[in-house]
C-alpha cells in the first residue's frame, strides 16, 4: 500500500507528467517508427510514398515535443515564472534557429539540408566559366558523330540503354579508375557527348550556362551564358534538362525558357529563343504553374527542334492558354508550329513509331499524347493525371511494341500500359491494358526495359516488373531518388548519395555486384557513358571514371589523360590563373 501511495503521489504531484502524457509520447514515438518502417503505406496504400512518410514523421515528432510542453504550461504545478521562462526559452531557440539557418534544398524524399543564412550557395562561390587558354577545341571534324556518342537525354535512343556486351563486372579485380574530378555549377542536367566533348548545363551565380568540357582532361572548352537564375527550395538551383547534339550543333533549353542552338566546334550561338516570350507567358505565372523549372530536353530531327511549350499565355483565350509543344526550324530558329493545349510536364518529347506512323510522343501535365511531327496535329490522347506544381509527371513514356506504350510515375501513381489503334477512317484511340499504383513509382527517374521486364527506382528502391501484366518480380536495395542506365546485361545505378552500383539485370532478385563513390552530395543527374568513360555529375561535382571492358571491340577510343588521375577544385579558377 505504501509503495502504491508513493507511486500515485509521484505522478500526481503536478511536477512530473502524468501517465497519460508518457503514454501519449510513447504512442507517438512508436507511430513514427512504424511510419518509417513503411507500415503506413501498407495500411493506407500507394498514396503514401517516402516523402509523405517523412512529413508524417515530422508531424509526429513535433507532437511528441508539444505534448510535454503543453502539459508543463497548462497543467503542471510549476510557478508562473517558470512557465514563462520556459516559453520564452523555447520561442527564443526557435527564433534563433530561424535567424541563423535556412533550408538550402531538400532530398527527393523531402529531407531538408540546412546551411547558415549568411552562407552562399555552392554555385555562387565558383568563378565564372572561362575556357583554359590554349586548350580550346579547334578541330571542327572532332564534332563528327559516331556510334559511340551519347548525344542527349538518356542516350542515343532516349531509352537509358546501351547495348554493350563486354562490360567487365569484376570490380573487385578491376575497379573503376578516377581520371579527373572538379567542381561544377549547380543543376540537374546530365552530359551529352560528341567525340571527346561533353556538353551540359549549369548555374554559376546569376549566370545559367551551356558548357563544354573535354572528356579526356575535364578542361572547359567553351561556355554560353544567360543572365537568369532558377531556384526553389524543393527543386534546387539551376537548369535540369540535358542538351541534344546533332550534326555538330548543340541544342539546349534552360530552366527559365532559354533555347539555344550552338556550334559545337567553337561555342558560337547560331540562334536563340526565349520560349516564354514567344508564347507571351508571364514568367511569374509560369513559375507557379511549372514550379520546379523546365526540364524537357530538345527533340532534334533533321529539320526541326521540338521543345515543350508551356503557359499560361496572356494573349490567348481561356481554352487555349497553354501550348504543349512548339517547333522551331533547326537552321534558322523560325517557329514552324504549335501543338496541344495541355500544360507541360517535366518529361521530354521523343520521336517514335506507333501503329506504323511516326509521331512525337509527349507526356503533358495530365495526359499523354501523340502528335504529327510535320504540323503538330494531335493524333490521340490518353489520360495520365498530374499537376506540374504538385504531383508532377517526370518520367518518359516508352514504346514497348508497335502499338503499346509503357508509363510510370511517382506520387502514388505507379505504372500503366496502354495501346493505341487507328481505325479505317483514320481516327485514333487509346485504351488501357493494365494499371498498378504499387509498382515502379518513378518520381524523378525512368525505367530501363530489358528482356520483357522493366527495371527502375520505385520511391528509391530498385524494382523489377514484368511488362506484360505489371507483376512485381522483385524489389530491393535503397538508392534514394537516383538514376539508372543499362549497359548490356548490367544496370549502373547512381544513388542519390552519388554512389554508383553495378546490378545484374536478373528477373530473380536484387543482385548488386560492385559499388564505388563517384561524386559527393545529392545526385539527381542521369549518367553518361561514352566508350569506357563514365561521366557522373551532380549540383556540385563532375567526375570521369574509367570502367573496365573485357574487350575493346565496341568501346570507343578516347585520348588518354595527359596528367595522372586527380581531383581538382573549381577548374575554371585554374584557367583564370593561367590567363
Amino acid at each position: 500500500m505504501t509503495h502504491v501511495a508513493r507511486s500515485h503521489s509521484f505522478f500526481s504531484s503536478g511536477h512530473v507528467p502524468p501517465r497519460r502524457v508518457w503514454v501519449t509520447m510513447t504512442v507517438l514515438v512508436l507511430a513514427a517508427c512504424g511510419v518509417q518502417a513503411d507500415l503506413l503505406e501498407r495500411i493506407v496504400g500507394s498514396a503514401i510514398d517516402k516523402a509523405v512518410s517523412n512529413i508524417v514523421t515530422l508531424i509526429l515528432c513535433f507532437l511528441n515535443i508539444l505534448t510535454p510542453l503543453m502539459w508543463f504550461l497548462l497543467k503542471s504545478n510549476y510557478s508562473r515564472r517558470s512557465k514563462i521562462n520556459l516559453l520564452i526559452g523555447v520561442l527564443s531557440m526557435v527564433a534563433l534557429g530561424a535567424l541563423m539557418f535556412r533550408v538550402e534544398r531538400v532530398s527527393g524524399d523531402l529531407v531538408p539540408q540546412f546551411i547558415f543564412r549568411w552562407s552562399a550557395s555552392p554555385d555562387q562561390l565558383l568563378s565564372k566559366a572561362v575556357a583554359i587558354p590554349g586548350r580550346e577545341n579547334s578541330q571542327a571534324d572532332s564534332w563528327t558523330a559516331s556510334d559511340s556518342d551519347f548525344p542527349g537525354f538518356l542516350g542515343p535512343l532516349q531509352d537509358a540503354s546501351l547495348d554493350l556486351s563486354n562490360l567487365d563486372p569484376d570490380w573487385e579485380s578491376h575497379p573503376p579508375r578516377l581520371l579527373w574530378k572538379h567542381d561544377i555549377g549547380a543543376g540537374w542536367s546530365a552530359m551529352a557527348t560528341c567525340g571527346d566533348h561533353a556538353v551540359t548545363l549549369e548555374q554559376r551565380g546569376e549566370e545559367e550556362l551551356v558548357t563544354c568540357y573535354s572528356i579526356a582532361t575535364g578542361n572547359l572548352e567553351w561556355s554560353v551564358a544567360e543572365q537568369t537564375r532558377h531556384v526553389t527550395v524543393l527543386g534546387g538551383v539551376g537548369p535540369r534538362s540535358t542538351p541534344t547534339i546533332r550534326d555538330g550543333c548543340v541544342y539546349s533549353t534552360g530552366a527559365t525558357g532559354w533555347l539555344h542552338a550552338i556550334n559545337g566546334a567553337d561555342g558560337k550561338v547560331l540562334w536563340k529563343k526565349h520560349i516564354l516570350k514567344e508564347l507571351g507567358t508571364d514568367p511569374d505565372a509560369e513559375a507557379i504553374a511549372v514550379a520546379w523549372g523546365r526540364a524537357g530536353s530538345p527533340l532534334v530531327t533533321s529539320t526541326q527542334v521540338i521543345v515543350p511549350g508551356g503557359g499560361p499565355a496572356a494573349n490567348l483565350g481561356k481554352s487555349d492558354r497553354f501550348v504543349s509543344l512548339i517547333s522551331f526550324d533547326r537552321t534558322t530558329g523560325a517557329e514552324r508550329w504549335r501543338a496541344g493545349s495541355e500544360q507541360i510536364s517535366y518529361a521530354s518529347p521523343s520521336l517514335v513509331t506507333l501503329g506504323g506512323v511516326d509521331q512525337v510522343l509527349f507526356v503533358c501535365e495530365a495526359t499523354v499524347g501523340g502528335f504529327d511531327p510535320q504540323d503538330g496535329r494531335r493524333l490521340w490522347n490518353f489520360p495520365w493525371p498530374g499537376h506540374s506544381n504538385s504531383n508532377a509527371s517526370c518520367s518518359q513514356a516508352r514504346v514497348i511494341s508497335p502499338t503499346k506504350v509503357f508509363l510510370s510515375k511517382g506520387y502514388g501513381t505507379g505504372a500503366a500500359v496502354f495501346e493505341v489503334a487507328q481505325s479505317s477512317d483514320g481516327e485514333w484511340s487509346a485504351h488501357e491494358q493494365w494499371n498498378d499504383k504499387s509498382v515502379l513509382r518513378t518520381k524523378f527517374t525512368n525505367v530501363v526495359l530489358y528482356q520483357e521486364a522493366a527495371f527502375g527506382l520505385s520511391d528509391g528502391i530498385l524494382e523489377c516488373v514484368r511488362i506484360s501484366d505489371g507483376k512485381r518480380l522483385w524489389k530491393g536495395g535503397r538508392y534514394g531518388q537516383g538514376q539508372v542506365l543499362r549497359v548490356g546485361a548490367w544496370l549502373l545505378v547512381v544513388a542519390e548519395s552519388g554512389e554508383v552500383v553495378l546490378v545484374e539485370t536478373s528477373q530473380k532478385g536484387h543482385r548488386p555486384r560492385g559499388r564505388f563513390q563517384a561524386v559527393e552530395g545529392q545526385t539527381w543527374n542521369n549518367l553518361c557513358l561514352v566508350g569506357n568513360r563514365l561521366l557522373v555529375r551532380n549540383a556540385e561535382e563532375v567526375a570521369c571514371w574509367e570502367l573496365s571492358f573485357e574487350s575493346s571491340s565496341d568501346v570507343k577510343d578516347i585520348p588518354a589523360v595527359d596528367n595522372p588521375p586527380q581531383e581538382r577544385g573549381d577548374q575554371t579558377t585554374e584557367g583564370l590563373n593561367n590567363s
